[in-house]
C-alpha cells in the first residue's frame, strides 16, 4: 500500500478562532505520543480528507511537520455531519521500534451458504479485535470469508483469523466472532415439532399396552 502523508503546520489558533480556520479550507488536529508533547496543528482539509479516506484506526499514516516525519496512527475523528466533513483529528505518535496495542476492525465478506439455502441469519459477536504488534505489522483490518459458513451453528472463533506470527491477539482463541444461527421463526417451529414428538410416542406407547 502506497505509504499515507499528511503535510502539516504549527497551529496557534485555539478555541472558537478555529472555525475561521475551517472556513478557510484548513482541518485543526493535534499530535502526541512517543516522547511527543500534544501539539496543536493544521492540516489543508481536501488533503487530509483524501489521505484519511479508507484509513482505519490501525492504519500507519506519516505527519510531516517541520520537515521531519512522524509516524503515528489516528486515535479520534471528529465529522461535521451537516457538512459531511472532518472537523478535527486526533493523531498518536508511535516509536517504529516498539509494540503498540490497538484495535483492528472485522470486516465480512461472501455469501454463507447456510444464510441461502437454509435460511439462517449471520450474529456478530465481535466487529473488532484487539492486537499488539509494532506499529508497522498492525494489520488494516480483518477479513472473514463468510461462504466458508455452510451449516446452521457453523461459525468463526478468534483462533480462526489468520494473522502474522508477528501480531499477538489480546483475546481468547474460543471467544466467537460471528456464527450463523436460525431466525426466531425456524427455531419456533423446531421446537414444536419436537414437543410434539413425545406426545406421539406416548400415545403409540399406550395404544400397544392396550392391546396386550
Amino acid at each position: 500500500m502506497e505509504k499515507a502523508v499528511i503535510n502539516a503546520t504549527l497551529r496557534t489558533v485555539k478555541g472558537k478562532k478555529v472555525g475561521a480556520l475551517r472556513r478557510e479550507g484548513k482541518l485543526p488536529a493535534v499530535i502526541y505520543g512517543h516522547h511527543f508533547d500534544a501539539t496543536p496543528i493544521t492540516l489543508d482539509l481536501k488533503e487530509a480528507s483524501r489521505v484519511l479516506h479508507g484509513l482505519t484506526a490501525s492504519s500507519l499514516v506519516y505527519i510531516n511537520l517541520d520537515g521531519k516525519e512522524n509516524a503515528a496512527l489516528v486515535r479520534e475523528k471528529q465529522r461535521d455531519y451537516l457538512r459531511n466533513s472532518l472537523k478535527h483529528v486526533d493523531f498518536q505518535v508511535v516509536s517504529l521500534s516498539e509494540k503498540i496495542r490497538a484495535k483492528v476492525a472485522i470486516t465480512l465478506e461472501g455469501v454463507s451458504p447456510a444464510v441461502k439455502d437454509f435460511n439462517g441469519i449471520i450474529i456478530t459477536e465481535m466487529d473488532s479485535v484487539e492486537v499488539e504488534a509494532l506499529p508497522q505489522d498492525l494489520p488494516e483490518k480483518i477479513t472473514l470469508d463468510l461462504s466458508k459458513l455452510k451449516k446452521i451453528g457453523d461459525h468463526f472463533t478468534v483462533k480462526d483469523i489468520a494473522l502474522s506470527d508477528k501480531v499477538h491477539v489480546h483475546a481468547s482463541p474460543d471467544d466467537v466472532v460471528v456464527i450463523v444461527t436460525l431466525t426466531k421463526d425456524e427455531e419456533a417451529a423446531i421446537e414444536s415439532a419436537t414437543a410434539a414428538e413425545p406426545e406421539v410416542i406416548e400415545k403409540g406407547k399406550k395404544e400397544e399396552e392396550e392391546t396386550e
